[in-house]
């Protein structure tokens, strides 16, 4: 039942891999340049193995999906082998790939051929431990491996193939060589291959960049112990770069070099690079890369900015572009399980040396993003500062033209705590957390905040006539201004040594008056009778016209001077009145009244029976006559 499962979600995946295959491909034009292929052949084979049964030594499974494949293949490129009755060889040659409407997938169909063979004789071998006689087989199909391996590397020798298809072709060629003559004993031919095969990884390891060497440092270590076990067997006094040196490796040696060198440039040009903290990083996802190149020329757009309004639109419609970049590369890592989490061993420099090259780019685009951040609220600071209603700010200027709303002090305190909360994000940037000079620089820049806005708290205090607050938060911004003025390790991105110094003459002077009303307030504290200017009051004037003060509200449109209406009094409630001397009170009698309505005497009798009389027409009367 499990392998039906397994059978039934693997043909699903195949149909999908079908309906893609199948896909059209739209007709090149007649003057079109010539195309060139590019396919990354170790890593195309290991994910298909990890798919399709290699997790957990199926080669069976994986040899029927290289069946399939080719079938489906051939059908897609119309490339068949005959009909139903007739069978007529056809492999791929160059004539395939030198059509107008050529494509890469013809070099498919040989990998896939080689690889099939492949893992039938890897099926083969574990089958040869209990019977023995099919390790003749093994041998017969390694053979045919090599063949369409050898197909392989002539199709991509041609000029429509890359430098690093051609060394892939290359390696993944003598690979199977040496697996060939590592099973047939041959030690010194399988030495040479298996090693030929490592020197191109690992050549195309330090070309390729930082997030694509995984996978062939991965091949090299695993070819290390077939290599011990040649040197072994041929002996200590053969090396195995001596044998390698000693076939004559001008082909490949020869030419090493100069693939290599035309593999950098053509990843070079494939991937745009980035720079950040001594680190470089490739630049794969396609938003990334604009967005990139969209902020060379930002800085010099913003000083052409006429004012700050047009500077903050623009961060604005900047910071939207981030976001979008930094989802592209959140939903690269999901489909990729492989880079949610960082390499072990992964190299890298100071700065973040634990992530791998798609994380170390995440974190560069979160610290851009919040950077830009940073500077739109500074600029927001700078447009406040142009009404701010305080004397003491040495950075004062006249209204802007067209007028606006007046900021208070406690308006810049609440846009530099915003600003210290954008730092405190960037302190806790994943990957950057045992960067010494980066946390240095982020907490010289949180000093260099912290000290305005205790500056902008303390000009709020002095507002509220609250003397020696003003006179604490003075000291405290100092000191900021101070500690961060004499860091060794200022942020590069946010240079405000300038104007820290400035802030801190300021204070000097702003401190000083700030203590001397302290002291006025303290010498004046007992003399309200004849200045008053202890503690405000509430009362109307004419009720305090025997103390002077100088209460400005007097000149205003609502002078408290007399209340005209006045004030509510408390006043008893009206009472209420219980009728208690009712059940003291007597009464007269009326017996009498009563037995006169209501006698029994022989009128009564006479009146009823009178009445029942005439009321059926018989009575005495009525009988006497």
């Amino acid at each position: 039942m499990v392998e039906s499962k397994a059978e039934k979600a693997e043909v699903g995946r195949e149909d999908v891999e079908a309906d893609k295959e199948n896909m059209d491909v739209e007709e090149p034009a007649a003057d079109a340049p010539m195309k060139v292929f590019t396919v990354e052949i170790l890593r195309l084979i290991k994910d298909m193995q990890l798919q399709h049964g290699l997790r957990h030594g199926d080669f069976q499974r994986y040899r029927g999906y290289c069946s399939r494949r080719v079938k489906r293949l051939r059908k897609t490129l119309n490339l068949p082998q005959g009909d139903r009755r007739h069978y007529k060889k056809r492999n791929v040659t160059l004539a395939n790939l030198e059509k107008p409407n050529s494509d890469e997938r013809f070099l498919h169909i040989s990998l896939m051929l080689a690889e099939r063979t492949w893992s039938y004789a890897m099926q083969l071998r574990q089958e040869s431990n209990t019977e023995p006689r099919k390790r003749f087989h093994l041998i017969e199909k390694l053979r045919k491996s090599c063949v369409y391996a050898l197909q392989l590397q002539d199709l991509c020798a041609s000029d429509r193939c890359d430098a690093r298809t051609k060394l892939e072709a290359e390696a993944y060629s003598a690979w199977i060589h040496g697996s060939l003559h590592f099973e047939l004993a041959l030690w010194q031919s399988a030495a040479e291959n298996l090693k030929k095969a490592q020197v191109i990884y690992e050549n195309l390891a330090q070309a390729m960049p930082e997030e694509e060497q995984t996978v062939y440092r991965a091949k090299v270590e695993e070819l290390q112990p077939s290599l011990r076990y040649c040197a072994y067997n041929v002996g200590e006094n053969a090396s195995v770069n001596d044998l390698l040196e000693m076939r004559g490796q001008a082909g490949l040696l020869g030419n090493l070099s100069h693939l290599v060198a035309q593999t950098k440039a053509e990843s070079m040009e494939a991937f745009q690079m980035m720079e950040w903290r001594g680190r470089s990083v490739t630049v794969r996802p396609e938003k990334v890369r604009l967005f990139l190149l969209s902020i060379q020329e930002l800085g010099r757009s913003i000083e052409k900015a006429k004012d700050y309004p047009a500077k903050i639109e623009m961060l604005e419609s900047v910071l939207l572009d981030c976001k979008d970049a930094i989802a592209a590369i959140k939903d690269e890592i999901k489909q990729d399980p492989k880079l949610r989490q960082p390499a072990a061993g992964e190299a890298g420099g100071a700065a973040g040396g634990g992530l791998i090259g798609i994380q170390y780019l995440l974190a560069y685009m979160s610290y851009t993003r919040l950077k830009l951040t940073l500077e739109r609220n500074l600029f927001l600071v700078a447009q406040a500062k142009l009404t701010l209603d305080d004397p003491n700010v040495a950075e004062k200027t006249p209204l802007a033209s067209g007028g606006g709303k007046k900021t208070k002090p406690q308006d810049l305190s609440r846009l530099y705590e915003i600003i210290l909360q954008n730092v405190t994000e960037m302190q806790q940037l994943g990957g950057m957390e045992h960067d010494a000079a980066y946390q240095a620089e982020m907490e010289q820049l949180a000093l260099s905040f912290r000290a305005f806005r205790c500056y902008y708290i303390a000009i709020t205090l002095v507002a509220m006539k609250r003397w020696r607050e003003a006179v604490a938060m003075y000291e405290r911004s100092r000191k900021y201004a101070s500690d961060a003025s004499s860091s060794k390790t200022p942020c590069k991105d946010f240079d405000l040594r300038g104007e820290l110094k400035q802030l801190i003459a300021t204070i000097e002077g702003c401190k000083f008056s700030a203590h001397a009303y302290s002291v006025l307030e303290d010498d004046t504290a007992d003399d309200t009778v004849l200045y008053g200017k202890s503690q405000k009051s509430s009362k109307p004037l004419y009720e305090r016209l025997s103390h002077y003060k100088e209460d400005a509200t007097l000149n205003s449109r609502n002078p408290n001077v007399f209340k005209l209406i006045p004030e509510m009094e408390p006043i008893p409630a009206k009472p209420l009145f219980f009728d208690l001397a009712l059940n003291f009170v007597d009464f007269p009698s009326l017996d009498d009244k009563i037995e006169q309505k209501g006698s029994t005497g022989k009128g009564a009798t006479a009146g009823m029976s009178g009445f029942v009389k005439g009321l059926f027409g018989w009575g005495g009367g009525g009988a006497s006559k």
